[in-house]
């Protein structure tokens, strides 16, 4: 009516949209249902066990044996990753389509399945696997077995950060660097891969999380790791994730304690990570000006 302000509609809750209160409401459910399982597994388990779970010489060496695995198939992943997550970014070539399908084929493969079809490869009855064992390099139950199950889960989350970081780059900056006298290897060093780092850093994070989280391949490949060089004819190594399995098979109070101790690790590793980044971030924000 004429003579009387018309009152706002409310918004929702303090002024939220009902879409907006609703897509707080899911988010938040998605965060409870990923946090929950980690709180009940690090309250499940007092302090005690998970010292003890920590000084267990078989946890000591079941994680530095990880630990060197994981880090050898990121070296692998980076330098075969990267060039190729390039070349997708960068070349159009006859095949192309396909080969993006292979890198991806990876991520929806069961892992189990995985494990099988490098075991038709590598494994000890096949041309390559002798060749290699012959060669000092063993895939089948080896060292060398549970890097090539790390790096073929693995790689994919590599090649798809590098491709899509290098895809980033403005192609106008790299000509302008052609255009004073760079080469195209100079024009890629200095231009191209510091604009991408950032991001292929955080591929090569996934990449080398997904590998230090693999089980399904090492039943097949690599679940009883002899002495590196070999020469024993009994077992002494696993990966963390065969050693959290196998003492659940026997003592599940053993299992949570070490799954607890792994959770800290992983806990400490990422947030370590993030400061990490954000440091490179604002470092860099006076750059671009642009706030992290």
């Amino acid at each position: 009516m004429l003579g009387h302000a018309t009152r706002p509609r409310s918004a929702g809750l303090r002024g939220i949209s009902a879409p907006s209160v609703a897509m707080v409401g899911l988010a938040g459910l998605l965060v409870v249902l990923l946090v929950l399982p980690l709180a009940a597994l690090a309250l499940s388990v007092p302090p005690s066990a998970i010292a003890n779970a920590a000084l267990d010489p078989a946890v000591e060496v079941s994680l530095g044996y990880t630990l060197l695995a994981s880090g050898l198939a990121l070296l692998v992943s980076l330098g075969l990753g990267v060039p190729l997550g390039y070349l997708l970014a960068r070349r159009e070539f006859r095949g192309r389509r396909l080969v993006e399908s292979v890198v991806l084929l990876p991520l929806v493969l069961p892992h189990l399945m995985a494990g099988l079809a490098l075991l038709l490869v590598f494994g000890p009855d096949t041309s390559l696997g002798r060749a290699l064992a012959a060669a000092g390099f063993p895939v089948w139950g080896s060292l060398w077995g549970v890097v090539a199950v790390m790096v073929y889960v693995s790689t994919s989350y590599l090649v798809q950060a590098s491709e899509a970081s290098f895809r980033r780059v403005d192609p106008e900056m790299i000509g302008v660097a052609r255009t004073l006298g760079a080469s195209p290897a100079d024009a890629f060093l200095e231009v191209t891969l510091p604009l991408s780092l950032r991001a292929i850093l955080g591929g090569a994070a996934l990449s080398w999380a997904r590998a230090l989280s693999e089980i399904g391949g090492f039943l097949v490949l690599g679940y009883a790791v002899y002495p590196w060089p070999t020469g024993s004819h009994q077992p002494v190594w696993s990966p963390l994730s065969i050693l959290v399995y196998n003492d659940y098979l026997i003592d599940p109070e053993e299992a949570f304690a070490v799954a607890a101790f792994l959770l800290l690790i992983a806990l400490g590793i990422f947030l370590v990570a993030n400061l990490l980044d954000l440091l490179w971030a604002r470092r860099r924000a006076p750059l671009s000006g642009v706030e992290p």
